[in-house]
């Protein structure tokens, strides 16, 4: 059972990885989409300026706008996850394999993959907010 066990842990540290390495990527291409979004708007922020707008209120208007989109996304990636996930679990019950039946989800892993796109969604909004605030303070 050790060799067994070493692959499961294996495993274990690959889906860690690649959830790690997606949080990179997330926060990168929020930051480069909210640079962009900040170059495209920048004639109406400044008009918003004028009328007595804050950074901070310009910000929430971006990170508002990029949490709306990470949850149309979450929810997208976790109907998908969760597709995959209920076949390969049916494909290993039809094995039949009495080792395998054990590789079944508990409620706790469940629940981990489910607040996975919340971790997502707030990850977005903090990657957003601090890109703007950053780069109007150096810009506006």
């Amino acid at each position: 059972m050790s060799p067994v066990s070493g692959v499961m842990r294996s495993l274990t540290l690959l889906a860690l990885g690649i959830v790690l390495l997606m949080a990179g990527a997330t926060a990168a291409v929020v930051v480069l989409a909210a640079r962009a979004g900040l170059e495209t708007h920048r004639a109406t922020i400044e008009v918003m300026h004028m009328l007595g707008s804050t950074d901070l209120q310009v910000a929430r208007l971006f990170q508002r706008r990029v949490a709306i989109d990470a949850a149309i996304g979450g929810v997208a990636g976790a109907g998908v996850a969760i597709a995959v996930i209920l076949l390969i679990m049916t494909r290993l019950q039809g094995l039949g394999s009495e080792l395998l039946d054990g590789g079944r989800l508990s409620s706790t892993d469940w629940a981990a993959l489910g607040a996975m796109p919340i971790g997502f969604i707030v990850l977005a909004m903090v990657a957003a907010r601090a890109t703007i605030v950053r780069a109007m303070r150096t810009t506006l």
